[in-house]
């Protein structure tokens, strides 16, 4: 058809081809029962996409005309088997026009080859898998995000659990969270009646001593008070007193 669309991935110019016996029960293919230095065939591989389907194609090296082809779904496969003894030898399932089938062996002088062979067959299906994933996911119904009937949400508007957590704290220290004491309770502390005249004799308020006896502190006459005598300032030129003291 005039709009085939056609896509090399890969060329290899020299290929082996070889007629192989049929496989014995489940035991895998073997290269070494092949006449490996009797090819049937020598020729061109290619491994191309046709209209996004993968097919190898075996070609003669100078015209370019088609000898066989096997369609790949997939790999590895039954379209694509590694022998078992050899990296370098594969069976391939090419099919006729007619839909007959047939298996041969396919070999490379080159590992090179036969690494890249193995490589863009990989390649290929793994990024094929990958979009056809990407385009389920693309088609599949989107997410319904919404409210269903009846359904309600819960939001806690500020910072309810710190407040709770304050106030158990506050419960525990007493109502202080400021990190300073409270002040006793009230008639904890000694009382200490205030310094008279009265009681400036040999008594002990609370076994405190307030009248020392070292005669020197009350020397030159001087009253027995701690802060000395407050005597009020008086204008000897008979002014109007002004309020300052003397000490």
């Amino acid at each position: 058809m005039d709009d085939d669309y056609e896509r090399v991935l890969s060329v290899k110019n020299e290929v082996f081809v070889y007629k192989i016996p049929p496989r014995q029960s489940s035991r895998g293919y073997r290269a070494a029962d092949w006449k490996l230095d009797q090819p049937d065939w020598t020729g061109r591989l290619r491994i191309i996409l046709l209209n996004n389907k993968c097919f190898l194609k075996l070609e003669d090296k100078t015209s370019g005309e088609l000898f066989a082809q096997a369609p790949i779904d997939h790999y590895p496969g039954p379209a694509v088997e590694a022998v078992s003894d050899s990296s370098r030898y594969f069976v391939i399932k090419v099919v006729d026009e007619d839909g007959r089938h047939a298996f041969i062996g396919i070999g490379f002088a080159d590992r090179g080859d036969s690494f890249d062979f193995n490589v863009t067959l990989q390649d290929h299906f793994k990024r094929e898998k990958l979009e056809e994933n990407i385009t389920k996911t693309s088609n599949a119904a989107p997410l319904d995000l919404g409210f269903k009937k009846g359904e309600t949400i819960k939001i806690n508007i500020g910072n309810r659990a710190g407040q709770d957590t304050k106030a158990k704290l506050k419960k525990a220290s007493g109502g202080n969270l400021g990190g300073i004491l409270p002040p006793p309770p009230s008639g904890s502390l000694p009382k200490i009646a205030p310094i008279t005249q009265s009681n400036k004799s040999n008594k002990k308020n609370n076994g405190v001593d307030l009248n020392p006896t070292d005669q020197s502190v009350q020397s030159n006459n001087q009253p027995d008070s701690d802060w000395g005598d407050f005597a009020s300032f008086s204008s000897t030129s008979g002014t109007q007193q002004t309020g300052w003291v003397q000490f």
